[in-house]
């Protein structure tokens, strides 16, 4: 039997949702934007209905909602499109976390390698960066500051709330990556302040190629973010593009489905974790878990194994257990990982951290088996 544990990279697509998904493939075949005839109605229509379920599940209005073909997308537009207003406005100062993903560290390194000015604020050794170290670095010129909702490897939940209440008494721009907590943390994440917040479908058990952009707004009017692609007028010129109507169909059922079951699935999750934690416990191994539990998400663990190498474990351990050691967009080749260097975390440490991610779709029983297995090779690497 093969377990998956690696749900922080990509949840398996809800059958709920693909069933949606087929459904539309076969019976809306028109273009959303065509309005000549029925069958582009009829795709608007289903696009439409999607953007609300969308809306539903964040709280918000449905025409602040944008569809990008991911969460990557979702993060260039959100700092990209922000250029012409700080160059306009005299705002050309970024702050942002040393433990971001990827598509905001590369997007911002991008922006510092074209005039703006970008400070990195590093976590403290329980992998949460203290708020007041974010707010201190503001400034007049302060034009964005981006901080993820939860970690994608450590799944430590920052303080976003805390940031977004104070950023909202300054004129300075809020953008969150909710790309780990979008469909999980419902209700903390519509207590959120922000005027930007970004996901993508296929971590919340919908299809991948799809993802979100919200444009909250203020005053009746939208966060000054422009295209960064040039084209047709699709999402109001925000992101041109044909929209694929089946995966934006597919997108809005997973949300559906993640509004009504957010509450039995956390419930889930608290109860697979603890079964998880038993079987290190029960284990023998020297273990220690990587960032503060009170501050993590109950679907993530990252743990570090005494004496054993992660890499060498997961090569031995991949025919019957998924897990991995580090995000998907840089663990294709090993290299330390830059959230745990940023933590403090010595090289032993980092080079032995495992993340073990699990969600709506994991049965308790199979994980268990799953670490039980990925544990009995582990303790043969420790002896």
């Amino acid at each position: 039997m093969s377990t998956y544990l690696d749900y922080n990279a990509s949840a398996p697509i809800d059958l709920r949702v693909l069933d949606c998904m087929v459904d539309v493939y076969k019976n809306s075949i028109g273009n959303a934007d065509s309005r000549t005839h029925g069958f582009g109605e009829k795709a608007r229509s289903v696009v439409e209905d999607a953007r609300k379920q969308v809306a539903t599940l964040l709280g918000i209005s449905s025409d602040e909602v944008f569809f990008t073909s991911g969460a990557t997308e979702s993060n260039n537009i959100a700092i990209r499109g922000l250029v012409d207003y700080g160059k306009k406005n005299g705002k050309m100062h970024i702050i942002t976390t040393a433990i971001e993903h990827k598509a905001v560290l590369e997007t911002v390194k991008h922006l510092s390698e074209n005039g703006f000015e970008v400070e990195f604020i590093k976590p403290g050794i329980n992998g949460r960066v203290n708020a007041p170290d974010v707010l201190d670095k503001v400034r007049e010129d302060t034009l964005l500051v981006s901080v993820m909702h939860v970690n994608n490897e450590t799944g430590i939940i920052q303080p976003v709330k805390e940031i977004g209440d104070a950023l909202a008494q300054r004129n300075v721009l809020f953008h969150v990556d909710a790309t780990q907590s979008c469909g999980k943390l419902v209700d903390e994440i519509r207590g959120i302040k922000y005027n930007m917040l970004s996901f993508s479908a296929h971590k919340l058990m919908g299809p991948q190629g799809i993802g979100v952009l919200v444009l909250k707004k203020n005053r009746y009017k939208l966060p000054p973010v422009k295209n960064i692609m040039y084209g047709g007028q699709q999402e109001h010129g925000i992101r041109p593009g044909t929209i694929p109507v089946a995966l934006v169909a597919g997108c809005g059922m997973a949300c559906e489905i993640a509004s009504t079951e957010y509450k039995e699935n956390a419930q889930k999750a608290i109860d697979i974790k603890k079964a998880v934690l038993k079987e290190f416990d029960d284990s023998g191994i020297e273990y220690s878990i990587n960032g503060d539990p009170k501050f993590c998400v109950d679907t993530t663990i990252n743990v570090s194994l005494k004496g054993v190498s992660s890499e060498a474990l997961m090569i031995s351990t991949k025919q019957f257990c998924g897990v991995s050691n580090g995000s998907a967009c840089t663990s294709k080749s090993y290299t330390p990982s830059y959230v745990l260097v940023a933590m403090g975390l010595d090289n032993d440490t980092i080079e032995s951290s495992l993340r073990i991610s699990w969600g709506a779709g994991t049965n308790k029983d199979e994980a268990v088996e799953g670490i039980r297995e990925l544990l009995a090779v582990a303790k043969q690497f420790s002896l």
